[in-house]
């Protein structure tokens, strides 16, 4: 064992070295010029690189003039995220652009390891300061501050890293920031007039709509076949590119008013983590402005088209003039009024058409870009064009009917917590005897007092469903009385025609006798 003395003497020739080295190195940089101290750093850097058998690779926050953040460097903040809280004792925290949660990234000059296939790299963050960094226009947010992240591994692994594990941390990194990023609803901006070329094509809010299919009050097959369905589009980019078409994919949703269309769309944008771009048809010009509203829509997206039956008249016919209006008269003896209201509704009129929408949806142009849903909405399914339909183009058609008693049980489930209850019986045999839609199910379901009093609303809900099964009754006795007094009309007439008919032959044969 040493002697204290000795350990001291230690301690203090080491301290005497380190002071030393910070000694020669302040002259160094005082004293030697700048493009001399410059030469003996490049060839320090290249000694020392020759003896060393590792390699360093640097990736700089910022490139070029500085304007806008290297997507790579935000890729490997996101990549370096998880394990930097895990392993770095130093961390900033951080919400980036358009994220729902905090990022949490190593400090400056902090060191993590990662491993990819048996190989060891080490992540260090640092920065450099430059006092003497011009300012203008171009470089405007240039401080003279540089952040960057240099990666270290060795020279043995430099095919694997080169080849392989820089796209593994770019696709991990962007997978990263997908599940963190805050997803958007968009619609489309009416460009009218001289202020077309200025508005953006498409503006947003945050999409934070719960529903989800676990909430939905479907059939669960119906609904384990949808969620399937989904899954396996996310997961085929390979075997879209394999087959030749574009990675996208048509949904059509059909039914009554109040069966969940709409929360079907958000239960799949949940479902998936996609944005929802929300096209009103109405508010595009014509087809080249359409084109420019499907370029400018992002991959893992949703584009909907609500109540397609109603958005325009897709049959390539316009709308025609009231004729005998006096409106007419008027334009008639004043050619300036007349001119006016013309440009007027011609600026106002959608011309998109139904070629325009079919190349919309599977033409050339639907290939800019992947990863796509598109969703039609329609009450009435049968008052739509087959070619706007068929399969190719509306891939996978979902019928949203009338709740049944499964559906029933979802929503008991999420407005009363209730799994069974003596009244669930009643219930079963009178959504069999009517029909019902969900939205109005819920709404019955719904409590209206503090208490939350499961029993009224279950009462309701009976009341609910006799009341329309009254409704129901009366309308069908309605309409068989307007179909059987239709039948004696139309039997009445047939007699009428029948002795006309009889009447004059028997006046033709008395002639013929005379």
């Amino acid at each position: 064992m040493y002697p204290m003395s000795y350990a001291f003497g230690r301690t203090s020739d080491f301290g005497t070295t380190i002071a030393s080295l910070f000694f020669f190195y302040t002259i160094f940089e005082r004293c030697i010029p700048r493009r001399l101290r410059a030469r003996v750093e490049k060839y320090t850097h290249r000694l020392l690189g020759f003896l060393s058998p590792y390699i360093q690779i640097v990736f700089h926050e910022y490139t070029g003039e500085r304007i806008e953040r290297s997507r790579l460097y935000s890729a490997i903040q996101s990549y370096l995220s998880s394990d930097s809280s895990k392993q770095a004792k130093r961390l900033q925290a951080d919400m980036l652009l358009n994220s729902k949660s905090i990022v949490l990234s190593m400090d400056d000059y902090e060191e993590i390891t990662d491993s990819y296939q048996g190989a060891q790299m080490w992540w260090v963050a640092g920065r450099t300061v430059r006092n003497d960094s011009p300012k203008n226009f171009y470089n405007w947010r240039d401080d003279g501050e540089r952040r960057y992240y240099k990666l270290t591994f060795h020279k043995k692994h430099r095919e694997l890293v080169t080849d392989l594990y820089l796209n593994h941390v770019l696709e991990e990194g962007k997978k990263i920031r997908i599940r963190n990023r805050q997803r958007r609803l968009h619609t489309n901006n009416r460009t009218d007039g001289a202020s077309r070329y200025r508005v953006k094509m498409w503006s947003h809010v945050s999409f934070d709509h719960p529903a989800t299919f676990r909430t939905m009050a479907m059939d669960p097959e119906k609904k384990k076949e949808i969620v399937d369905d989904l899954i396996t589009f996310r997961e085929s980019k390979d075997y879209y590119q394999e087959i030749g078409k574009a990675w996208k994919r048509g949904y059509l949703l059909y039914g009554p008013p109040g069966t969940g269309k709409s929360t079907m769309i958000a239960a799949m944008a949940n479902l998936l983590e996609y944005d929802v771009y929300d096209l009103e048809l109405t508010s595009v010009k014509d087809n080249t402005e359409l084109r420019k509203l499907l370029i400018e829509v992002s991959s893992k997206s949703i584009i909907v088209i609500e109540d397609i039956d109603c958005s325009l008249d897709l049959t390539g016919q316009r709308k025609k003039k009231d004729e005998g209006s006096e409106e007419e008269g008027e334009e008639e003896k004043n050619p300036k009024i007349k001119k006016v209201r013309k440009e007027v509704n011609v600026d106002k009129e959608s011309k998109v058409t139904l070629s325009g929408l079919l190349n919309f949806i599977d033409g050339l142009w639907s290939s800019c870009g992947g990863e796509r849903l598109i969703v039609f909405t329609t009450n009435y399914v049968d008052r739509l064009d087959p070619a706007l339909i068929r399969r190719g183009r509306m891939d996978k058609h979902i019928e949203l009917s009338y709740c049944t008693f499964e559906g029933f049980k979802v929503l008991a489930k999420n407005y009363l917590r209730l799994d069974s209850h003596n009244l669930f019986e009643t219930i079963e045999q009178l959504l069999r005897e009517t029909q019902m839609t969900p939205a109005d199910v819920a709404e019955n379901l719904t409590p209206k007092t503090a208490s939350r009093d499961v029993e009224a609303c279950l009462e309701n809900l009976i009341e609910a469903l006799e009341s329309a099964k009254e409704v129901a009754k009366l309308k069908a006795e309605e309409e068989k009385r307007k179909s059987s007094v239709k039948v004696e009309n139309k039997q009445r007439q047939t007699s009428i025609k029948d002795e006309g008919a009889k009447e004059e032959l028997v006046g033709q044969s008395s002639t013929q006798k005379n």
